[in-house]
């Protein structure tokens, strides 16, 4: 007989979603985890139920339990050469429309919260050095994923209030740690390759997070009563700048650091000459954030350090 309510955790297979997984099992709870097709094979503290594509039509009642929890990672993400000929169309389909469908759905089933990870595109793209983001920022968001998770953010808050289902928003920035894909691994591939790279003199600051810090932040949520119908940002706590990331990364993976003096603006020319002007953007400019509200709220500290987490990451590519 089951005696303690399990959570559905959506996205399991993902970056962020495998790391909470293995955590939340560690922690002792049970787990439905949603596959589109295959699935492993159930264990008595996990089940894997194929539900296909996640979508408005998906039916989410048999797996979820009254006082039990749902937190939601999958998500429509940040698609390169996107082709959708209505991109925000698509974004909003699966990031508001589908996730609505199964916050509503949770309601029915009564149960009790509903932790959304959204992404710190809802506040923005960038910051003034020495300014953060916080919580109570108007948003400025701007591209379809960035606007698809501020509606999908105002739309469970409003169904928390009008419910009493606890909704609880998490906002990281770039997430990395062991089996991080994308721009943070290709970034990983040329440091150890040695390769030079014209970010010298780069002088911002951006905030980070380690995915055991993230996992952290959510676990905490789950404990904490005031986390209810409440947003968080999340960080290391240590803002870097390029440069000193890049001297990081290196050092984590025991290969020399090969930094070249270039003008800001001559890698901001290079980027719009090749069509990636939003990478010169996230390369040279700041984006920081201010955690002190999970701090003074939850009582909750980033267990990892900026070096620990590199070291973990490096560690995944050697």
């Amino acid at each position: 007989m089951q005696n303690k309510p399990r959570i559905l955790l959506t996205g399991s297979s993902g970056f962020v979603g495998s790391a909470l997984a293995a955590a939340l099992l560690r922690e002792g709870e049970s787990l439905v985890c949603p596959v589109r097709r295959s699935a492993p094979a159930d264990n008595e503290r996990i089940c894997y139920p194929v539900t296909g594509d996640f979508t408005t039509a998906t039916d989410w009642r048999p797996y979820l339990d009254a006082d039990g929890i749902v937190i939601h990672c999958a998500a429509r993400v940040h698609v390169m050469n996107d082709t959708a000929s209505d991109p925000l169309a698509a974004f909003r389909s699966m990031n508001v429309d589908a996730t609505l469908h199964l916050a509503r759905q949770a309601v029915a089933c009564g149960v009790r919260q509903f932790v959304f990870l959204s992404s710190v595109k809802v506040n923005g793209e960038h910051t003034a050095t020495g300014q953060r983001f916080t919580e109570n920022d108007a948003s400025q968001a701007h591209d379809p994923y960035g606007i698809s998770k501020l509606e999908a953010e105002q739309a469970l808050l409003t169904l928390g209030k009008e419910t009493g289902m606890a909704i609880t928003i998490i906002r990281p920035p770039l997430v990395y740690g062991p089996g991080v894909k994308a721009n943070f691994a290709s970034m990983m591939r040329w440091v150890k390759k040695g390769i030079p790279l014209p970010f010298g003199t780069i002088h911002n600051q951006r905030s980070l997070v380690y995915v055991g810090n993230l996992v952290s932040l959510i676990s905490a949520c789950l404990r904490h009563p005031q986390a209810a119908q409440q947003i968080f940002l999340v960080s290391d706590g240590q803002d870097l700048s390029t440069s000193e990331l890049l001297r990081h990364c290196a050092q984590a993976l025991g290969v020399p650091s090969r930094l070249l003096p270039c003008p800001p603006q001559w890698i901001q020319m290079a980027a719009r000459l090749a069509g990636k002007p939003g990478v010169a953007a996230r390369l040279c400019a700041s984006l920081q954030v201010d955690i002190s509200k999970a701090r003074s709220l939850l009582g909750w500290e980033p267990p990892y350090s900026v070096e620990q987490g590199l070291s973990a990451t490096a560690a995944s590519f050697r």
